[in-house]
């Protein structure tokens, strides 16, 4: 067991996106060493503190108003900024007093723009699993019309990446940046790493028993899962049903977000209302039932930094159709998914057709790919997996530390002298 101090400026089992990664990451880790988590408390929020069992959590409230927008706030993060101020006073504080860590693990924010506050300051540090900073294919540009001014931030990414010394200097003093998928790699390739390894950003507790679809008749059902908006390519899935009229075979659509009133326009306009149907957002607990009524999942999102809904999708034994590009295409495997090129609009539909009729029209060839999903995230998404792997990561480093501290080779990585080992 480690004394671990986890960074996490957002935690919320309740929430979605990175607030629920972090959560997963504090839930996993207290089973298995003493952690400290130092986060911000979110109004009208459940605290971190009454959700979290087993480890000390310390809260700080977000500052007002700085939460409001949704969209901008996921972007800019303007609260990141007084929480790397009070969590890096406070690990000051808390070393000089006494307090003693043998590592600090930063696993949200999970994109690259964000410098960390326990940088520098004499703890072995993991970053990550971090991941983002894909931009849109060319081809796209002019579909992204309506999509809000600062989401052009985003290419403000590489940049900072090249010329920042304090969010380079994070990565570049980081014992160990996790990565969450090999694209990462490529885009801090011009920084010197320590130690670079892929991981997916969260995991799975248990993978559910393979789903049998082998006596199923009738027509297709195919299944998008995922937040309507236009990089997600929701509204490409549409334009790929007008292609394979002859196909029995329906589309559920299952998320809500800005894109759904485009969406409904296309349906319309393509005279696909008795072949697809928005469900709308649904609750975490009802997404099993659309999993298991699904014979394939298709997910063709073209700047997606993660794979989890891939991980879910494979978890139901479903076949995938996904891009070849970003997280989904690195989740899964060449066995268990029709990996697809993206340009243009255009091309990707015609593509997104072509796969749904190579597997509408081949039961065998769906079953394959299902059995070989459901067999790939059981090896490669489990926590207990992905426990093992950190834990021999985390030995690694802290060994390391504690050698350099020993053998005065390198002050600036040692770890505080007493500081508790792994056991």
């Amino acid at each position: 067991m480690a004394r671990i101090l986890l960074v996490a400026p957002t935690c919320n089992g309740e929430d979605v996106g990175e607030a629920w990664v972090a959560s997963q990451w504090a839930q996993q880790l207290g089973k298995r060493h003493d952690v400290t988590l130092l986060t911000y408390h979110k109004r009208g929020a459940t605290p971190a503190a009454a959700q979290l069992t087993g480890i000390d959590v310390v809260e700080w409230s977000e500052p007002p108003l700085l939460g409001r927008a949704e969209r901008l706030n996921s972007i800019l993060k303007p609260a990141y900024v007084p929480f790397y101020f009070r969590a890096r006073h406070w690990i000051r504080k808390a070393l000089a007093s006494g307090e003693r860590f043998d590592l600090v693990h930063q696993p949200v924010p999970v994109a690259m723009r964000y410098p960390s506050p326990a940088a520098k300051l004499g703890l072995p540090l993991v970053i990550g699993p971090v991941g983002g900073g894909l931009l849109s294919p060319p081809g796209f540009a002019a579909h992204e019309a309506s999509a809000p001014w600062f989401m052009g931030l985003r290419r403000l990414d590489r940049y900072r990446l090249r010329w920042d010394p304090v969010l380079r200097g994070t990565f570049q003093n980081a014992d160990c940046v996790l990565g969450i998928a090999e694209y990462v790699r490529e885009q801090l390739a011009g920084i010197p790493l320590r130690r670079f390894e892929i991981m997916s950003e969260t995991g799975l507790d248990e993978v559910p028993l393979p789903v049998d679809r082998s006596g199923r008749s009738g027509r297709i059902k195919l299944l998008y899962v995922g937040r309507l908006v236009r990089t997600k390519g929701a509204r490409d899935i549409i334009r790929a049903m007008a292609l394979v009229p002859d196909i029995d075979i329906d589309l559920d659509v299952v998320g809500e977000g800005p894109e759904r009133s485009e969406c409904e326009a296309l349906i319309a306009t393509l005279g696909l209302s008795e072949r697809v149907a928005l469900h709308g957002w649904r609750a975490k607990d009802e997404l099993p039932e659309f999993y298991r009524r699904a014979d394939i999942f298709v997910f063709p999102s073209y700047r997606e930094a993660g794979g989890n809904v891939a991980l879910e999708a494979m978890g139901f034994s479903l076949p995938l159709i996904v891009v070849d590009r970003g997280g989904p295409g690195s989740a899964a495997s060449n066995l268990c998914a029709i990996k697809l090129p993206v340009t243009t609009p255009d091309a990707l539909a015609v593509d997104i057709a072509g796969a749904i009729r190579r597997l509408a029209t081949n039961s065998q060839l769906r079953r394959q790919m299902g059995a070989a999903a459901h067999e790939h995230v059981k090896q490669t998404a489990l926590w207990s997996a992905k426990l093992e792997r950190m834990d021999s990561i985390y030995m690694d480093l802290i060994g390391a530390a504690q050698r350099n501290a020993l053998g005065g080779t390198s002050a600036q990585h040692a770890t505080p002298r007493g500081a508790p080992g792994p056991t």
